[in-house]
């Protein structure tokens, strides 16, 4: 439970990090010679200040939340183990992140206050510190050999996933609300040049970072730590689609005008959603062991491709009584496995099932297929029945002590999401909620899903085994993702934009339910 909650909160405080140094570093560089040019365009500063602060604070509180988790998780019989906690490196680097959080909201504070002075010194101070601090913190700095390399090499990578994500976070308030100006053309042409400088610097560092954490194309494919990095690099891929299409977007533009491209808000939108996505999946990275360091648990190319060979679904599950429902650290049996796949598999011919109503809706020739989304409520109840046969309500556990193990509250997590999904998107389609708001309920949800997805880790004494076993789970979140953000894209582009998107997201939702129908850990 523990480790789950601090990889949530290691991704908040790197959102929030990205967001304050993408913040400082557009306020500084692209902001400030734009209101200087036109001075009427003042209030777009106090956004960017209070959207700069907003990030340092998460960061700040999401790292002093994280460092209470980890008391916590280390406490015995003897206590809280403080003055062991307050010698270490990790200490004294999340220490320090945290003031360089401090740092940058006291500068935001006075440039709002003052408009100009010492708080513009103040920003950049904070921004290295931050980084720095996140780099002491990651696992550059409890390697041997060349770590002050490796040090340098993370710093650079958080750095330019900060300029980036971050300044898109800034485009995002800027624009936000009916009364917003629209974006000056020349400043979304010099970010889009700076966002472009730092996806180089932020491929080249985890390229870098990538060759010296992972042992080669058998440890790529053989551990978590690879998985996460090819879950990661398939993200990334979709959001430099993305950053491509509006950098040609941009270029287009008249030099001079006051624009607000509809499309390019839109994926804008979605470029920052995805990016909010990588450091997450950054932040579950951290809780791994690199690949490189396992070596005995790898699996074999031929362990991962007979997991990965379809087989016919099985749908006839174990009976409780042959399950180890008693001992929750007893290793995994056959019908364990047996009682997982009937699970995986049913739940596919709920989500195929799905998808093809979604498919056929889609056409615009079959309006009762709107009702797909009640397939979600069967869904749910099954997984809440079924999914822990150790927990409420088959097993001996009771429901709150179930809710202290992290793959039960995971599992749970899961369950409320999906009955989201159902009530939320099934009344939008019904017509009973017309607010778009409302209707962005479900692609949020499903993006939210997949990322959860993504860091999702499976409580286990075996770690091939907890591999082998999240093998399946990273296309189901990539595919999560896709859905989530094709759905918001459909509902936020003008109909004569948003074809491409509804049959890219009504296509992963189907391809969600073959994964699923076709599952196996035997």
């Amino acid at each position: 439970m523990a480790g789950f909650v601090d990889v949530l909160l290691r991704g908040l405080a790197l959102c929030g990090q990205a967001v304050a140094v993408g913040g400082v570093f557009f306020g500084l560089v692209l902001l400030r010679p734009a209101l200087a040019a036109r001075p009427t365009l003042a209030g777009l500063l106090a956004r960017s200040l209070a959207t700069t602060a907003a990030g340092a604070a998460a960061a700040a509180c999401a790292q002093v939340l994280s460092l209470g988790v980890q008391v916590v998780a280390l406490a015995g019989d003897g206590g809280w183990p403080l003055r062991e906690i307050l010698a270490t490196t990790y200490f004294r680097a999340a220490a320090g992140r945290i003031l360089a959080g401090a740092l940058v909201l006291v500068g935001c504070t006075v440039v709002r206050r003052r408009a100009v002075g010492w708080g513009w010194l103040l920003q950049p101070v904070g921004v290295a510190g931050l980084t720095l601090a996140a780099a002491w913190t990651s696992h550059a700095a409890a390697r041997l050999g060349p770590r002050a390399f490796l040090l340098t090499l993370d710093a650079l990578h958080q750095l330019a996933a900060g300029v980036w994500i971050g300044g898109l976070a800034q485009l995002l308030v800027l624009a936000w609300g009916r009364s917003a100006p629209p974006w000056p053309a020349g400043l979304l042409k010099r970010f889009s040049a700076t966002a472009l400088a730092a996806v180089a610097v932020l491929v080249a560092a985890g390229a870098g970072l990538a060759f010296a954490y992972v042992d080669g194309v058998g440890a790529l494919l053989g551990t978590s730590y690879g998985l996460m990095v090819l879950s990661k690099a398939a993200v990334l891929a979709g959001l430099l689609v993305l950053g491509a299409l509006n950098f040609f977007t941009v270029r287009q533009l008249p030099d001079a005008a006051d624009v607000g491209p509809l499309r390019l808000r839109r994926l804008v939108e979605v470029e920052f959603g995805l990016g909010a996505t990588v450091l997450f999946v950054a932040a579950s990275l951290t809780s791994l062991p690199p690949a490189i360091d396992v070596v005995a648990e790898r699996a074999t190319s031929a362990e991962v491709m007979r997991r990965l060979t379809p087989k016919p679904p099985t749908l006839t599950s174990p009976r409780i009584a042959d399950m180890p429902v008693d001992d929750v650290k007893a290793p995994r049996t056959d019908a364990d496995r047996a009682w997982s796949e009937f699970n995986h598999n049913v739940a596919g011919l709920f989500v195929l099932g799905m998808g093809v109503l979604a498919l056929l809706h889609a056409t615009g020739r079959a309006r009762w297929a709107r009702h797909w989304p009640l397939i979600f409520l069967g869904l749910a109840a099954m997984l809440l029945v079924r999914d822990d046969p150790g927990d409420w309500p088959l097993g001996p556990r009771g429901f709150w002590a179930g809710m202290l193990a992290p793959e039960v509250f995971q599992h749970r997590m899961f369950v409320l999401l999906i009955t989201g999904f159902a009530v939320f998107e099934w009344m939008v389609r019904a017509g009973r909620l017309t607010s778009t708001r409302c209707a962005l309920v479900f692609p949020f949800l499903c993006a939210v899903g997949g990322g959860l997805l993504l860091t999702h880790s499976h409580a286990s004494l075996n770690i091939k085994e907890e591999f082998l076993n999240e093998l399946t789970h990273a296309p189901l979140g990539l595919l999560g993702v896709l859905v989530g953000w094709g759905r918001w894209l459909e509902l936020r582009l003008p109909e004569a934009s948003a074809r491409l998107p509804r049959w890219l997201w009504s296509g992963a939702l189907v391809a969600v339910g073959l994964l699923l129908l076709l599952y196996r850990e035997r």
